[in-house]
């Protein structure tokens, strides 16, 4: 039998398949899709079988190939599926194959190898003499090489003797880091009246003892953990331990899984009478889902048209018919609010993946999926890669969200995957948004999805009233406040009501960047060409990007002027000037500072929703997702920061972020106000944001694109080039851009290689290219020969090279 295997060598020259023997002991356990440890060069490394064959009469002898060692898992982590899926995202996002695969798995079965010292048969006591070392080898047998060096740094030199002395020598080993949850369990071994003996002849002071006997006999059968028996009834430890030497009990290590919602209880909710337009889209959508046959829809529905209701009853019609479901939604809206929908509706059905649960949380819900023992997936952008058999159902909830891109190896969008996923399983794909991306929207009126609209809220609610306040006025009429006089005079109201508001700004921090108003002097980072942000809690500016970080000098580094101030507005300012406005003011800030230790951002969610809070101050996280019935005021503190940047999204990025953060107010029963402070009232995505119009935004987007030639007129590939020295990296660069340009369509246009938006980021100059094109069918061969020229020319150089294909971050 002979496995093919890629190995976890995520390079271009070893991405293809490596035949390996499987030795007869192994045969049994290895399967297509399992985890194994094989030779490779000098080295032991994992890799993932992706085929089996037997070794057939006339064939080339196996006698050659190397054997399998290992097989890692009882149960192989990835599906036949995944292994097909991680195949087309290697052409598709040009990266290896085994790092699709990876991005497909928990992280704790991603095998690290290391190479260890291990004592041989003639490491004897007599051989050990005066070495600490050798003598830790005599008791241990095996080490770490980095422990070696770490425990014993001057005999460290002295390892290649020991070597050629033949007394030890060195391995690769592969460890992943899979750990259990166990939990000690007590279970009865005696029953009927052997068990009232014994509660019988215990003296009358053994009470726990006795407790925990009549317990067993009340529940006949079962077994109770030890931490239960002690937070609930007060049996101690001892006393168990006591009825265990009596024979009367046995303690058992159980392994049990790690679940981050074990305590909680969900309440059911009764279903809601869907609306007409509820049950126009639900409909069609549950047509496809009862003939079990690929469709994909685009669902536009306005903030608390009720689309969450609409992908649950969805999801309940497909595990009726026997199948799976999958449920993306934006890393910043997996609240505890949605998570509790879905656990009260479908129960021990659901399985949750996100970034807040840890390791071990993760890979745990991750075993209930590969073990069939749910049926529902809810996460973020990864849980598109569930290990489902049978999806029959794919919902992308905010599907113009920028998160669904992932930014790291391997670039692929979760959109694209999911429309994979869905035609390879007859599965049907249903997207949602308030603001559909442009690009899904255009396909939508094409007809490539099926597009559904539900343009009004739930209840015949009204919209929530905009107020566009211009900037430029309020300096006019010396108002240098932060918070124009429209949104002070409504924050007062609010707070006189009792009612509750949602401050957005879309920065952390206490103020963008700090400049010396004597010689103009702006603080930046000595790694990165960014300007450092001021933080006051710690009094230091720090970079978003590298994470350098001085303490904020008092007077100039350039002139020495003590006039160095801070410029800008950063949640932390905008905190410091509620207080002083409104004295008593109850502030909950939500940003990446605040919410950084496990379990804030839930801690934080809750005191605001138990109304320990006046406002909810924060970034993109409060943007979406959250639905407060006593929100009635939502407050936008430089609508048009983000218009700015120089991105081609920038006016859709904007027009969403209003919308979605408008949305939050005004929900229920209670009216509701949006206020938008801007300098820039007159800009199209301002103006139609504060209409709720859409269709009109999208026309004239679409006109810009097509006059500036970007998606969806275009698709875009970038090409970006990192090196420490500049003349290199600019070199590269126009090695890969002269290769390109003569094999290119004539249709297709190269943009650069110019130096990008921020030139350099840990101490590593940043150029790069990028490609606009309609039809290049056979841009990904192109690019793998492209790359195969760069590796061959780039051996001695070192240049970074990555490519993106359809980026959405373009700095």
């Amino acid at each position: 039998m002979i496995a093919q295997v890629i190995v976890d060598v995520p390079v271009n020259r070893t991405n293809r398949p490596f035949d390996y023997k499987v030795p007869s002991w192994l045969s049994p356990l290895i399967r297509v899709g399992s985890r194994v440890i094989v030779p490779f060069g000098p080295r032991k490394l994992q890799g993932y079988v992706i085929g089996i064959a037997e070794q057939g009469e006339g064939e080339i002898t196996s006698s050659r190939l190397r054997d399998v060692e290992q097989v890692l898992d009882d149960t192989p982590p990835l599906t036949p599926e995944l292994l097909e899926l991680g195949e087309w995202m290697s052409r598709q996002y040009l990266c290896p194959w085994v790092t699709a695969v990876q991005a497909m798995i928990p992280a704790v079965l991603k095998g690290k190898s290391e190479k260890w010292l291990v004592a041989t048969a003639a490491l004897e006591r007599e051989a050990c003499g005066n070495s600490g070392l050798l003598w830790e080898l005599f008791r241990k047998r095996q080490m770490p090489l980095a422990e070696v060096e770490k425990q014993f740094p001057d005999e460290y030199l002295l390892v290649p003797g020991f070597i050629s002395s033949g007394l030890v020598a060195t391995e690769y080993q592969v460890t992943d880091r899979i750990t259990r949850k166990q939990q000690s369990f007590v279970r009865s071994l005696l029953s009927g009246p052997e068990l009232a003996e014994a509660i019988r002849s215990l003296p009358a002071r053994a009470e726990q003892m006795k407790r925990a006997l009549e317990l067993l006999q009340m529940h006949e059968g079962q077994s109770f953990s030890i931490q239960m028996l002690q937070t609930e009834y007060g049996i101690s430890r001892a006393s168990l331990k006591s009825l265990e030497k009596k024979g009367f009990v046995s303690i058992e290590q159980v392994e049990v899984y790690r679940d981050p919602y074990a305590n909680r209880r969900f309440a059911d909710k009764p279903k809601p009478d869907f609306t007409p337009l509820q049950q126009q889209v639900l409909a069609s959508i549950l047509q496809s889902i009862k003939m079990g046959t690929y469709a994909s829809y685009l669902l536009h529905g306005v903030t608390g048209s009720g689309k969450t209701e609409v992908y649950l009853e969805a999801i309940e019609q497909t595990l009726a018919k026997g199948r799976e479901a999958i449920f993306l939604v934006p890393e910043i809206s997996l609240t505890p609010q949605m998570v509790e929908r879905f656990k009260a509706r479908f129960g021990a059905d659901v399985a949750v993946l996100h970034s807040a649960l840890s390791q071990g949380e993760r890979y745990d819900e991750w075993r209930k999926i590969i073990r069939n023992e749910v049926k529902v997936v809810v996460g973020a952008r990864s849980a598109i890669f569930a290990p489902f058999r049978n999806v029959g159902l794919i919902v992308i909830d905010e599907e113009h969200e920028s998160s669904y891109k992932q930014e790291e190896t391997p670039r692929y969008h979760a959109r694209e995957v999911a429309l994979w996923r869905a035609k390879k399983n007859d599965a049907v794909l249903l997207m949602g948004s308030a603001t559909p991306a442009l690009e899904t929207y255009a396909l939508a009126t094409r007809g490539r999805y099926e597009l559904l609209e539900m343009p009004e809220r739930v209840g015949n609610r009204p919209m929530p009233q905009v107020h566009v306040v211009d900037m430029r006025e309020e300096l006019h009429a010396e108002n240098r406040s932060m918070f124009s006089r429209k949104l002070h005079e409504m924050i007062a109201d609010r707070l006189e009501k009792g009612e509750q508001m949602v401050i957005f700004l879309n920065r952390r921090g206490f103020s963008t960047f700090v400049m010396c108003r004597s010689c103009g002097y702006t603080m930046r980072c000595i790694h990165c060409d960014i300007s450092l942000t001021y933080h006051k809690t710690n009094h230091t500016a720090r970079c978003h990007y590298c994470g350098y970080t001085i303490v904020q000098p008092a007077h100039c580094p350039e002139c020495q002027s003590e006039h160095i101030r801070f410029f800008g507005t950063g949640t932390q300012k905008v905190e410091a000037e509620l207080a002083k406005l409104f004295p008593g003011i109850r502030v909950i800030r939500m940003d990446v500072d605040t919410t950084s230790r496990k379990g804030t951002h839930e801690e934080l969610l809750n005191k605001f929703r138990n109304g320990q809070g006046d406002v909810l101050l924060g970034t993109q996280m409060i943007a979406k997702g959250l639905d407060f019935p006593r929100v009635t005021l939502a407050g936008i503190i430089a609508a048009d920061s983000s218009l700015h940047l120089p991105d081609f999204r920038a006016a859709e990025k904007t027009f969403q972020l209003l919308t979605q953060v408008g949305g939050r107010a005004g929900r229920h029963e209670l009216a509701g106000d949006v206020v938008i402070q801007t300098y820039a009232p007159e800009h199209y995505s301002i103006v139609h944001a504060t209409r709720h119009d859409y269709p009109a935004f999208y026309r004239d987007e679409m006109l810009q694109r097509r006059r500036t030639g970007y998606p969806p007129y275009f698709r875009l590939v970038l090409i970006t080039f990192s090196h420490e020295d500049l003349p290199v990296v600019i070199r590269g660069a126009h090695m890969l851009a002269d290769f390109l340009r003569p094999r290119l369509a004539r249709t297709t246009i190269v943009l650069g290689p110019v130096a990008s938006p921020i030139a350099r980021v840990k101490d590593r100059f940043r150029f790069q290219i990028m490609l606009k094109y309609r039809d290049e069918p056979q841009l990904s061969d192109l690019l793998a020969q492209a790359t195969a020229a760069f590796e061959e020319w780039n051996k001695q150089q070192k240049v970074l090279m990555t490519i993106d294909v359809d980026p959405y971050v373009l700095l």
